[in-house]
């Protein structure tokens, strides 16, 4: 676990010092300690954290914009830690580019394993076994570099949009429901995932999309949930 730099961002050092130990108890000791939203932008840019654990609640920039202002030049995970239990404010969590949300109280082990997920996730993407690339209609995804390209533009997707996108990829043309889809890419029971899911799949559209109003590549399929098909394939079947 020393290979990994973790980034924690909060104002309240007991939350800080609390992370930092149920962090080293399981094997990470390579952790930044930020209590700005500035400094917490600065750093990264500078120490190119592995993952970031980020509060939304920070005495100069909020943790929204501070993930905003992150994902203009990095992908790692965000996890996101808030005293907003609320739905709204975790979709937006989700929506700026965070990756997971926990609300507080937490317990400080319960972090500390979603920061291994996370990190596992993104392990295996750079694994050296030499995955193919998938190429459907103007999309080419490239699963070893984590790399999206769309007309030979690239696409700054966050990891989670990655990973959604590279499983719906993975079963072009299959309808996949949007329990599976989370079960599969947050390995987590799927209760109240719908709206999480609409976010992501909206956003992917954003991205990939002529018009994202109306998909030509992740289609909607009503009361199933969603499919991936090459536009320039003429669709026979669901």
């Amino acid at each position: 676990m020393n290979k990994y730099k973790i980034m924690v961002v909060d104002d309240e050092q007991d939350i800080l010092d609390l992370l930092e130990k149920a962090l080293t108890i399981e094997g990470f000791h390579n952790i930044i300690k930020v209590t700005t939203g500035l400094n917490a932008v600065d750093f990264c840019k500078k120490e190119q954290p592995d993952i970031i654990i980020l509060d939304v609640m920070l005495p100069d920039l909020d943790g929204y914009e501070v993930c905003r202002q992150i994902r203009q030049f990095s992908h790692c995970p965000i996890l996101f830690l808030s005293s907003k239990n609320d739905e709204v404010d975790k979709i937006l969590g989700l929506a700026v580019g965070g990756d997971d949300y926990v609300t507080k109280p937490f317990s400080p082990k319960e972090i500390a394993y979603r920061v291994k997920a996370q990190l596992r996730r993104a392990e295996y993407k750079q694994s050296p076994v030499q995955a193919q690339l998938i190429k459907i209609g103007a999309i080419t995804i490239d699963p070893d570099g984590c790399r999206i390209m769309k007309d030979n533009r690239e696409i700054g997707l966050t990891a989670r949009e990655f990973e959604i996108l590279h499983y719906l990829a993975q079963n072009t043309g299959r309808v996949i429901s949007r329990e599976r889809l989370y079960e599969t890419v947050w390995g987590e029971d799927s209760f109240g995932c719908d709206n999480t899911i609409m976010v992501h799949i909206r956003h992917l559209r954003e991205k990939l999309e002529s018009d994202p109003a109306a998909p030509e590549y992740i289609i909607t399929m009503k009361g199933l949930g969603y499919k991936l098909v090459n536009p320039y394939e003429k669709q026979t079947k669901i």
